[in-house]
């Protein structure tokens, strides 16, 4: 039996196992500490230092990028005639489970390096990586950028800012 990795599934099961090896050590932190850290004073210290510190780049390419795989899917949804994004995703929900695939198939690989690289740059700013703050920073650095400009490609493509759409 021949197993073929992509390059996707190489670069998730990296993040998996480094999320997995740093586990041990955050668990150790919370119990000594008591401090979950997400949502902490150190925390938003600590997002503000990732702006100068290595890696820092990517809070430029990785929302344009985002913006860019946004802007080109919600041409296609306004091709096929379906709502703008956010509005699908709130209000129309035979719409809402093919959107959703969309935009995983769109930005999963994106996402999965955001990932990748906010902890690589925690461990070179910080010394120490905290698995939640990647999870939890890598994610809102593209999928916000995303779903805002799928809703203004779609918008843009059809030549209005504003279009009744009925809720079913």
């Amino acid at each position: 039996m021949k197993i073929v990795l992509s390059r996707s599934s190489i670069l998730r099961a990296t993040i998996i196992f480094i999320i997995l090896a740093t586990l041990p050590s955050t668990v150790r932190r919370l119990i000594q500490t008591g401090d979950l850290y997400l949502f902490t004073g150190r925390f938003f210290e600590d997002a503000l230092a990732r702006l100068s510190g290595p890696g820092r780049l990517r809070f430029i390419l990785q929302p344009i990028v985002a913006i860019f795989l946004g802007a080109r899917d919600g041409v296609k949804d306004a091709r096929a005639g379906i709502p703008p994004f956010l509005w699908a995703l709130a209000f129309h929900g035979q719409h809402r489970r093919e959107m959703l695939r969309s935009a995983f198939a769109s930005v999963s690989d994106l996402v999965a390096i955001a990932i990748l690289v906010d902890l690589i740059a925690q461990f070179l700013i910080f010394r120490e990586i905290h698995p939640g703050a990647a999870l939890l920073l890598g994610p809102a650095l593209i999928g916000i950028p995303y779903g805002v400009a799928r809703v203004f490609g779609n918008w843009a493509s059809r030549g209005r800012r504003h279009q009744d759409y009925p809720t079913v």
